[in-house]
């Protein structure tokens, strides 16, 4: 009987953790497991309270592993933050060799050199991502092995994050006895999930409005151009309408969920018509759309600021694509593509198969996307959790993957 090939991810959000389990035997993720608990001891994708946190992640592993009939052993892990920075490095080599034909070590020296500029001792390398090469001046390159040249060039996007974010995060984790098999930018997950080939080819930004953060990716070419992580999301909202209608933090979550809106009241609804909660608060429709379209403007307007260039339809043509829990906001996308004045689409979660009908939803793009990352890579750990190392792509096996 074929042994099993199980991949797992775990999305430990700020709001909820989310962890998947998938049979990939086949080639093609078939989801088994999925545990989903409240999230406690973390705040903007930092663990604040190792314990609460640990407990949080370990009730959605034991959830997982209940459904599916299987132990989990290792896991990809997803990180986000204000804490993760990224920047597109250059790096250049001579090919020496006599016959002059580009090898896959090679790449790994050329990626090497793309680091030339030493990561501070309270930093560490989460991606080098080759974004395209160049052969003796050859510029567009995706995949130069086997190409003859004397000079090797690449453009790389790198991605770093605090020393101590990230062993707070690993110390959670490994103290359920589980591995990491990798630690994956939120955003480049997400955008596993959510994005076409087609889209990331043209030109698209990704946007995942979690419960923490606001988490955002800007694809060319088809290879990754620009991450970044805004401390403004689902929780501002929530404390928003808790401040502008005097309601309790738990109620104001349940309203901003139950009838939250960025457009008008519905049509039929006053001004002054009653959103009730459970336990009897009533608050009108206009206030809540009121209060929740300030910030969600504000959101959409610090994701436009990510682009440095004001032409978004020569940067991006294919838009906007917002996803994650907030995403799921009644006429978001109306409005992105009214201030905007670009194309804008909701991303959802698809081609799941197994038991993932209710990851369908924007609010699991990042654990599904962990879960696509896992079943790609699998086996090329790009991270390692023992000693902080093995940043660089393992790119001889993995080229044709990366650049789609």
């Amino acid at each position: 009987m074929k042994k099993r090939n199980i991949v797992a991810s775990i999305d430990v959000g700020t709001t909820k953790i989310c962890t998947i389990l998938a049979d990939v035997t086949d080639g093609v993720p078939r989801i088994v497991g999925v545990g989903i608990s409240p999230s406690k001891g973390l705040h903007k994708g930092l663990v604040v309270n190792i314990n609460e946190a640990r407990e949080s992640i370990r009730d959605s592993v034991r959830k997982a592993e209940q459904t599916s009939n299987y132990k989990m052993e290792s896991a990809y892990v997803g990180v986000t933050g204000r804490h993760v920075t990224s920047n597109n490095n250059h790096g250049v080599v001579a090919i020496t060799r006599n016959d002059r034909v580009v090898r896959p070590d090679d790449l790994k020296r050329v990626l090497t050199s793309a680091q030339s500029v030493k990561t501070p001792a309270d930093r560490k390398l989460l991606h080098v991502i080759p974004r395209s090469y160049a052969v003796d001046g050859q510029a567009g390159v995706k995949n130069p092995i086997g190409m003859h040249g004397f000079r090797l060039d690449v453009e790389t996007h790198v991605i770093t994050a605090a020393v101590t974010s990230i062993q707070n995060l690993v110390k959670c984790i490994r103290s359920l006895g589980i591995d990491i098999e990798d630690l994956v930018l939120e955003p480049l997950a997400s955008s596993e999930a959510v994005l076409s080939e087609d889209e990331r080819q043209v030109g698209v930004v990704m946007a995942d409005i979690g419960g923490g953060t606001t988490d955002v990716a800007i694809f060319r070419e088809g290879s990754i151009w620009h991450t970044s992580i805004l401390p403004v999301a689902g929780y501002q909202l929530t404390r928003d309408v808790a401040i502008g209608l005097g309601l309790p933090f738990e109620i104001a979550e349940e309203m901003k969920k139950k009838y939250g809106s960025v457009m008008p009241v519905y049509e039929g609804k006053g001004d002054t018509a009653p959103a009730i909660s459970k336990d009897g608060h009533g608050v009108s429709y206009q206030d809540l759309c009121d209060i929740i379209r300030a910030r969600v403007e504000e959101i959409l307007k610090l994701i436009v600021l990510e682009m440095p260039n004001s032409n978004y339809e020569e940067l991006v043509p294919a838009g906007l694509v917002l996803t994650g829990g907030s995403s799921n906001l009644s006429g978001l996308a109306t409005l992105g593509r009214e201030i905007l004045n670009m194309p804008v689409r909701i991303g959802v979660p698809n081609n799941m198969y197994g038991i993932g009908d209710m990851l369908q939803d924007p609010a699991y793009a990042t654990s599904v996307g962990l879960l696509l990352w896992g079943s790609k890579y699998q086996g090329k750990k790009q991270w390692k959790a023992g000693g902080f190392g093995g940043a660089i792509l393992k790119l001889a096996s993995q080229l044709g993957k990366l650049f789609r």
